[in-house]
């Protein structure tokens, strides 16, 4: 019996998250990723993981520091630059010293990326084409339109103080400063 309402608890969560925007972009760029990730095997390119291709994502919007693209997808900077390493060896990116911040790593695509990069935009041409197909051209213009739009700072403060919750600490950056011996 128990189990039972677990289950019903369960299907009304996600008949109510179906309606939050936030998990239906979601599901949007898993269908994005999925149709890709089809259309480059289809073209003969070797698979990669959602999150090799949200980083090739990030790249191509201009984030480049290793240390963004970990805390855009919420990983570790080890498990990043493990990640990278990896994507490195295959061709698909490399990896420098950041020229303005030595300690900080820069990623670029690589030069022998290019027929895949044009493969994944000439897919992505398609896809969005499809898209346009099933939902009509008026809202695809209007969701591209809605989503291009710059919404701001994440609404943190706003969001806390309508929870009745004070906002975390910050989280410090760089390296801990060393306090003077006493």
């Amino acid at each position: 019996m128990r189990q039972n309402i677990e289950r019903a608890d369960d299907a009304d969560q996600a008949s109510v998250a179906r309606d939050l925007l936030m998990i239906n972009l979601l599901s949007s760029v898993y269908w994005f990723d999925e149709a890709l990730q089809a259309g480059l095997a289809a073209r003969g390119w070797s698979s990669a993981t959602r999150v090799q291709s949200l980083v090739l994502a990030n790249l191509a919007a201009g984030v480049r520091r290793a240390a963004h693209l970990a805390r855009n997808l919420g990983m570790s900077r080890q498990a990043m630059s493990q990640m990278l390493a990896e994507m490195e060896g295959r061709g698909l990116i490399t990896v420098a010293a950041d020229p303005s911040d030595k300690r900080a790593r820069v990623v670029s695509f690589s030069a022998q990326s290019a027929g895949i990069r044009d493969d994944a935009m000439m897919i992505l041409k398609v896809v969005e084409a499809t898209l346009g197909d099933r939902i009509g051209e008026r809202r695809l213009n209007a969701l591209r339109d809605a989503v291009a739009v710059d919404w701001g700072p994440s609404p943190v403060g706003i969001v806390a103080a309508a929870a009745g919750a004070p906002l975390p600490p910050r989280k410090p950056r760089g390296r801990p400063r060393k306090t003077p011996a006493a």
